[in-house]
């Protein structure tokens, strides 16, 4: 199935204290140029929310912006009770070697011994940030998910208008190859006329030489390969549509070819109606150009 490269997604959650808001959307591109706005202090997830995006997707220009905010509400505090041994018994060897040298140490309170650093927390890993990390980097992937979804989806719709214009295209050029077989007769009257009028005005021309000359006019007026080439072009694109793969590309590449082709029929034509038919696929071949562009 093919993807459009516009597609947008957003989400929201919550873990702990935090909470967050996700955007992601693209637009056409080149190649794929992936743009994140994260928190800096995450650390590792750009890291990881980019390999998640680089291997789903193949082009596009995409932007990823992530709002996170913190609950300000003041956290349960937990007593560390091992700190809280381990300072106990440090302040009791304190006062037994300040008693042996006969000195006498101010009563330490409970307000001294909690105000120690690693004494109190808050219970939760709200200060570290790899639970979150983590967290935010398990919730992108249903984002993700929802985004690709919408490109595959605007992908379809691209893919029914695409053929759609291809069977245009081979109505016109079947419709330029009939006009070109009714061109025949008419283009050998007039090169008789044309052969008969050179000789008559011609001393000493060489019969043979301007026969071949005209027949050489002859050649380089038929389209047979442009259609030929039309046909197989139309057999190739509709090929791709089918593909579930990043085709933009190569489809890019296959309207150059068409357009080269049809722009040599015109040139070949030699006929109003030849060479209305053939304006008329190029106009078709643009619009598809146009509609190509939007595929990854």
């Amino acid at each position: 199935m093919i993807r459009s490269m516009t597609g947008f997604a957003s989400g929201k959650g919550a873990f702990g204290p935090h909470s967050w808001a996700w955007e992601l959307r693209s637009v056409n591109g080149k190649g794929l140029d992936m743009r994140l706005r994260v928190p800096e202090w995450l650390t590792g997830l750009e890291g990881a929310l980019r390999s998640q995006m680089s291997k789903s997707l193949s082009r596009g220009n995409v932007t990823l912006s992530l709002r996170l905010s913190r609950d300000e509400a003041a956290p349960d505090l937990v007593l560390n009770e091992g700190a809280m041994e381990a300072a106990l018994k440090a302040l009791a060897r304190t006062q037994e070697l300040a008693a042996a040298s006969g000195v006498t140490l101010v009563p330490s309170s409970a307000a001294d011994l909690i105000a120690i650093k690693g004494m109190l927390d808050a219970g939760s890993d709200v200060d570290d940030p790899g639970p979150l990390t983590a967290q935010l980097t398990a919730e992108f992937a249903d984002l993700l998910a929802a985004f690709i979804e919408m490109r595959e989806s605007e992908g379809q719709a691209l893919a029914e208008i695409l053929d759609g214009q291809l069977s245009q295209v081979a109505d016109l050029t079947a419709k330029a190859a009939k006009l070109a077989e009714q061109r025949k007769d008419k283009m050998a009257e007039a090169l008789r006329e044309n052969l008969a009028r050179v000789l008559d005005n011609a001393q000493g021309a060489d019969p043979d030489r301007v026969a071949q000359e005209l027949a050489l006019l002859v050649v380089k007026a038929d389209i047979t390969e442009e259609i030929d080439r039309l046909k197989a072009h139309i057999a190739a694109a509709r090929d791709l549509l089918t593909q579930d793969a990043a085709v933009g590309r190569k489809l890019d590449f296959l309207m150059q070819e068409f357009n080269r082709e049809a722009n040599t029929l015109c040139s070949k034509a030699q006929s109003a109606d030849l060479t209305s038919a053939g304006l008329e696929l190029k106009a078709v071949i643009d619009q598809m150009r146009e509609q190509v562009q939007n595929i990854e």
